[in-house]
């Protein structure tokens, strides 16, 4: 069987109908529920404070701007996500708290220091034993940043270019990534979906998890990582603050294709019908379309689709 059959990328176009259902068909479910819990609705009722968990350093999805305040994609969808617990609630007036959180996102959410997790997070079946997911808010996908003047072979490997003279079959993947160095940020689905690329084609490689997204691109601009792999929008945006841009390259190929989410404790049903509602609403409305081009540029067939498709009918 040829390499690059088996490296190719989910589709970007292909199948997303079905990739989309699949992902909010689950809160369409709950949404049917006569009695949905609504144990953390209770609480910003009681305090009269919804508090926000966030990443400072996942740009264009969630940051820490100049000034110190949160900021990114993601920031601008649970703003009005809060505006709408606050209608649902009947409240006069609701203090929204931004909580910074680290690789301890998930256990703030179950011990109830925040609310909701306002930062791309990818579902998994092994994550909703612990907790709940909205409906995807953006299309995501790993990609793969490396220097510009990283070895052809390299490049062509992880672009899944054959070469002209031979076929390319599963063992010669070494060729281009045997020895080599990869980072990706410690405690993400990418870590994960790294080491067993790694175990499946027998790559005699090394994998260095990095704390930050900068960091990593700090390795391969001094060369102690050969690729940076990361959600490839979070990658784009990294390339284009850093200084030394024009010696870096984000790959065009998105090897997986990952919806991501917000998270919520587990089984608050009555705060996930909100959410899903809220996001549903900026949807059909086209707004969430607006933030999507505020932080990313325009959109193409596939994420318009993607967003359509994602959107709960009441």
């Amino acid at each position: 069987m040829r390499v690059t059959r088996l490296l190719n990328p989910v589709g970007y176009r292909f199948g997303i109908a079905t990739l989309a259902f699949a992902m909010f068909m689950p809160s369409l479910l709950h949404a049917k529920n006569e009695k949905p819990s609504t144990e953390t609705l209770v609480r910003v009722r009681q305090t009269g404070t919804l508090k926000l968990g966030y990443y400072v350093n996942a740009r264009p999805f969630s940051y820490q701007d100049e000034s110190g305040k949160p900021a990114g994609y993601a920031i601008v969808l649970c703003q009005e996500i809060a505006k709408d617990v606050k209608t649902e609630l009947a409240l006069p007036s609701l203090a929204v708290e931004f909580v910074p959180v680290g690789v301890d996102r998930f256990d703030s959410l179950q011990q109830g220091r925040i609310d909701l997790l306002c930062g791309p997070s990818v579902e998994t079946l092994a994550r909703r034993k612990e907790i709940s997911f909205s409906i995807p808010i953006f299309p995501g996908g790993v990609g793969a940043l490396l220097r510009s003047d990283a070895p052809a072979q390299i490049r062509d490997v992880l672009d899944g270019r054959e070469a002209p003279y031979r076929p390319l079959w599963r063992a010669s993947i070494g060729l281009g990534l045997q020895g080599r160095t990869f980072s990706a940020v410690t405690d993400t689905t990418i870590l994960s979906w790294l080491n067993s690329k790694r175990n499946e084609f027998k790559i005699d490689a090394r994998i260095v998890p990095v704390e930050s997204h900068d960091a990593g691109v700090q390795r391969v601009l001094n060369r102690s990582s050969d690729v940076l792999f990361g959600e490839r929008s979070v990658l784009l945006d990294a390339k284009k603050r850093n200084p030394s841009s024009k010696d870096l390259v984000v790959l065009d190929r998105r090897f997986t294709f990952e919806p991501l989410a917000f998270a919520l404790a587990r089984d608050d049903e009555g705060l996930r019908l909100l959410v899903d509602r809220s996001l549903s609403r900026l949807s059909r409305s086209g707004e969430i379309q607006n933030f999507y081009k505020q932080f990313f540029g325009d959109l193409d067939e596939g994420t318009l689709a993607f967003f359509r498709l994602s959107a709960v009918p009441e």
